[in-house]
């Protein structure tokens, strides 16, 4: 009878706090960009002058052999619209690091940035996309099937007794950016320097400093960098306390400086200050994926409870204040437009024009809220 009581009490809980939130009323367009290629949307960005990025995953990468490395490319696309929506160019065609597209964001200079979890791999393209930095490198080794019955060893998993990133953990050595050699500490940490295990996100602070998410594959940490690409320092690892984190899938920075971060496996995004200290938290709001702080005097911070692959369930997006009031929600799982299939990425230049990248339905819809 207890336990009957307990459960009936939790799902009032959960009613009461899901009739708590207000619906917020909107339109979208799904049909204002026509990709050159179809494919997994994973990133879609704005710049100032309203023109569209979307880094999308368009195929299979394709392998060349080398006389000792295999060398995967060609695997994902960065397109370019412009405001109406009509295709301007590709950027990046041929570029080593292009993958696995995971994420696209545009900096306050209008530069581009894509984040690649293929190549273990951030990088920088001028507004014109001319390439500018290189952070990380790609794996040395290829997945490998030692013999039969015996699982092959995926890319994102480092041998026995070798850290992550390639022979030896190394990282920068291939790119422009800085890089750092060491041993792994705690679960999840990672080696200090560019070192990624399937990257996620990255953003910047009003000094330039860089900050990506390392939290898709085996780490678990925020690595730093100087705007020049040279490694400062990381934090975080493997687990539920404050500072540490299961999944990281987005990090976005505030004008004050203060990093948000969604920690997908423990449902809640934490906030730090530049340096790694915990701040706070935020919950109840679901999954968190795709994060996103809106420009103007009085930003918002909107979060994607994305729905699981072959779920219909959640899908909403949630706006909140800085401080974690939740101010409401749209959306729902769905094919259809005006519905979320697996929201990878937001672009919020204002209140309410956004735009919404879907792994699920292929596609970068135009979302505006009514006021």
């Amino acid at each position: 009878m207890r336990k009957a009581l307990a459960v009936a009490a939790l799902g009032l809980s959960v009613s009461l706090f899901a009739q708590s939130v207000p619906e917020i009323n909107y339109d979208a367009n799904a049909d204002i960009l026509t990709l050159p290629s179809s494919g997994e949307v994973a990133g879609v960005a704005t710049n100032s002058k309203g023109h569209v990025f979307v880094y999308a995953r368009t195929g299979h990468a394709v392998a060349t052999l080398g006389d000792e490395r295999t060398f995967y490319h060609g695997g994902s696309r960065l397109f370019q619209f412009d405001p109406a929506g009509k295709f301007v160019k590709e950027i990046g065609q041929g570029v080593y690091s292009v993958n696995f597209a995971q994420q696209v964001r545009v900096d306050p200079q209008d530069n581009i940035w894509i984040v690649d979890a293929g190549s273990n791999q951030v990088v920088k393209f001028d507004a014109d996309g001319r390439l500018q930095l290189v952070l990380g490198r790609k794996p040395e080794n290829i997945t490998l099937r030692p013999g039969a019955g015996v699982p092959a060893r995926q890319i994102d998993q480092a041998p026995e007794g070798r850290g992550a990133g390639g022979e030896g953990g190394r990282g920068g050595e291939g790119g422009r950016g800085g890089g750092g050699r060491g041993n792994a500490g705690s679960p999840g940490a990672g080696i200090p320097g560019d070192s990624f295990s399937r990257p996620s996100d990255v953003t910047w602070d009003r000094a330039g400093n860089i900050y990506v998410a390392d939290g898709y594959g085996t780490n678990n940490r925020i690595a730093k960098f100087t705007k020049d690409g040279n490694f400062q320092k990381s934090w975080g690892q493997t687990g539920s306390g404050q500072g540490q984190f299961k999944e990281i899938r987005g990090i976005v920075a505030d004008g004050a400086g203060n990093l948000y971060v969604a920690d997908a496996g423990n449902k809640r995004i934490q906030v730090f200050d530049g340096e790694g200290a915990f701040k706070s938290q935020i919950t109840n709001i679901g999954t968190p994926q795709a994060i996103c702080i809106s420009g103007g005097a009085a930003p918002f911070l909107y979060s994607s409870n994305s729905n699981d692959p072959e779920s219909m369930a959640n899908g909403e997006i949630y706006k909140l204040r800085l401080n974690g009031q939740v101010v409401g929600k749209f959306g729902k799982a769905g094919k259809l437009p005006k519905e979320f299939g697996i929201v990878n990425a937001i672009d919020c230049r204002t209140e309410n024009d956004l735009w919404v990248g879907e792994i699920w339905n292929w596609r970068a819809q135009k979302v505006t809220l009514k006021r």
